[in-house]
């Protein structure tokens, strides 16, 4: 599961999504990519999720760049806890993805096994997503 080493804070704020992704929003490794056409949270359990379906349906061809990092701590407070008393404790991490910003890149298979692949991989994500290429853009 992918978290940070460490964080400057265990706790943070929640804030608001708003805006496109300004980084991480074109292809730079691979030559198919997964981008994400709504904002949302990811955590690192789903990106897990979605790394294994991509692997095993490429079968060790081809490579693959995982895009997003989960580096926000997000709290839960215990089942069955009344109101109030503070804020919960830290969970898991999660990545905050904006609109246009690139989850996955592949490359090195050809293009029906890519697409399937990162299709299944979409299916595992909590955000709208669409399968680009670098020979869609040219």
């Amino acid at each position: 599961m992918l978290m940070p080493n460490r964080t400057r804070y265990r706790k943070v704020h929640r804030g608001r999504m708003k805006g496109k992704a300004v980084r991480g929003s074109t292809i730079h490794f691979g030559e198919y990519a997964l981008k994400s056409i709504e904002c949302g949270e990811i955590n690192s359990r789903q990106i897990e999720a979605a790394r294994i379906a991509i692997s095993r349906k490429v079968k060790r061809g081809g490579k693959l760049w995982i895009r997003i990092f989960p580096d926000r701590p997000f709290t839960k407070k215990p089942a069955e806890t009344r109101m109030g008393k503070g804020k919960g404790n830290p969970e898991g991490f999660v990545a905050r993805i904006k609109p246009g910003r690139i989850l996955f890149e592949l490359a090195g298979i050809d293009d029906a096994v890519a697409r399937e692949a990162l299709l299944l991989a979409a299916h595992k994500l909590p955000v709208k997503t669409k399968i680009i290429s670098i020979h869609d853009n040219n």
